[in-house]
């Protein structure tokens, strides 16, 4: 009896963890079949090239852009984000529609339907726009980590961060490639979180939202067609349309050989809402770094971000009442930044190799081992180390940031003129050609971005 007695005893904490155990999975079990949770569990399933375009959108160019709007014209600059909003999902979307239609993406789609001489030169703008903007966020994500880490140099952190993102794109399959892409993008809360802990005047902040004011003068184009290239980017415009490729490879809508997709009415409802909840977070952050780029920053006197160290003053607010909030303010933005640079590179140089594999036929796709396809995963390479040594030739790495973004704004001109084109053929798209309110979105698109790229480059004359 004692011996029994003794023995339960013993038996007893293994006994009841067990039984714990148990019911814990019993009760996940229960609660992920409940309808809502399910249906939320499998929306975000759902998400995919849509979201991953959206995020990549706020690269850290993208942030020193909103930051420094923010910084330098105050509440002047709310209003870029609700224009361009049906601007952006307009292009986004006409991107997203030849994907899933063609089964190739857009640089194949041009090679096939118009001349090479037209073709040669949009691929490389994009690579050459890409591999600018590649080498300004690697010197971003160096020049933030610098905040956290001062002991370690820049270049070593530069080289440490473009070897790591390639071995990332190389190594890791799509599918879990993509899961990670898409938990990076959380690392933009950072903003929203700050600016429900300061005084935004959120009367002004709406009428500024709402009510759009414009100048034209050097300064202010300068900053405008930034927004505009960094919200609408040359880049994505590549990326989203193969990646929809890929999706729908992963999801056997196309086989990996090739063909033409089997596409369905719900499979492209939902690449629209991918797309729509993309763009839409896109903007939606991009217009709470520029509130709290003007709250924190422009109304504290600093109207021009020189450093990443200035840069991460606006989200002191975050962590005001906590022991050096200075430095835990650094800390988040370093990670924020480097996060999303970690998203966001990988997109770019991806978006690069698309355009030139399909430019000269080569086999591509993230879905293809290094090995199936070495010339594609050779141009990702190439690209992410070019951009690199971009940052050994005296390159200020926020000033590059903004740069780019300008750089972009220009760049995509010209290449949404081709966008509008191909997705408006009837050889090309059949039914699912641009209807009116997709061509309306299109060419406003082509003629705002052309009027603010034309002006700014007349202020230099």
């Amino acid at each position: 009896m004692t011996k029994k007695f003794f023995k339960q005893v013993v038996e007893a904490p293994a006994v009841v963890l067990g039984r714990t155990l148990d019911t814990s999975k019993q009760i996940v079990k229960k609660v992920t079949l409940q309808k809502d949770v399910k249906k939320a569990r499998d929306y975000w399933k759902s998400l995919g090239p849509g979201l991953t375009t959206g995020a990549a959108d706020d690269d850290p160019s993208g942030i020193a852009t909103y930051s420094q709007a923010g910084a330098q014209f105050g509440f002047m600059m709310p209003w870029t984000m609700l224009f361009t909003l049906p601007l952006m999902t307009a292009v986004q979307e006409a991107c997203m529609r030849i994907g899933a239609v063609t089964g190739k993406g857009l640089a194949a789609v041009v090679r096939e339907h118009y001349p090479k001489k037209i073709l040669y030169p949009i691929v490389l703008l994009v690579v050459c726009a890409n591999t600018l903007n590649i080498g300004s966020d690697i010197g971003a994500m160096a020049a933030s980590a610098r905040l956290i880490i001062p002991s370690i140099p820049f270049p070593v952190l530069a080289i440490v961060f473009a070897l790591l993102i390639i071995l990332l794109e190389v190594l890791i399959p799509y599918r879990t490639y993509i899961r990670i892409l898409k938990w990076l993008a959380m690392a933009l809360f950072a903003y929203f979180i700050t600016a429900f802990l300061i005084a935004v005047p959120w009367i002004d902040a709406l009428k500024s939202t709402l009510i759009p004011q414009i100048q034209f003068n050097k300064s202010f184009l300068y900053i405008i067609v930034g927004i505009f290239g960094t919200t609408i980017s040359p880049y994505l415009f590549f990326w989203q349309t193969s990646n929809v490729v890929e999706d729908s490879i992963a999801k056997h809508k196309i086989p990996q050989s090739g063909g033409i997709p089997k596409l369905t009415k719900s499979y492209l409802k939902n690449l629209r809402i991918d797309n729509v909840v993309g763009m839409l977070f896109s903007n939606v952050t991009a217009w709470f770094i520029i509130i709290v780029g003007a709250v924190v920053l422009n109304h504290n006197g600093i109207t021009n971000i020189n450093s990443a160290a200035d840069a991460a003053r606006a989200l002191e607010p975050l962590v005001h009442t906590f022991p050096n909030a200075g430095f835990l303010a650094k800390l988040i933005f370093a990670i924020g930044i480097i996060g999303i640079g970690l998203q966001s590179i990988p997109v770019l140089a991806g978006s690069s190799a698309y355009a030139v594999a399909e430019t000269f036929s080569w086999r591509e796709g993230l879905f293809h081992k290094f090995k199936q396809s070495r010339n594609f995963y050779f141009v990702i390479i190439v690209g992410t180390l070019v951009g690199l040594i971009f940052n050994f030739i005296g390159f200020d790495p926020i000033k590059a940031l903004i740069f780019t973004a300008v750089f972009n704004g220009i760049a995509a001109v010209p290449l949404i003129y081709f966008i509008a084109k191909v997705s408006s053929r009837n050889d090309v798209m059949g039914e699912h050609k641009s209807g009116y309110a997709s061509k309306l979105g299109l060419w406003t698109t082509f003629i705002v971005m052309g009027v603010f790229a034309i002006s700014l480059l007349l202020s230099f004359l």
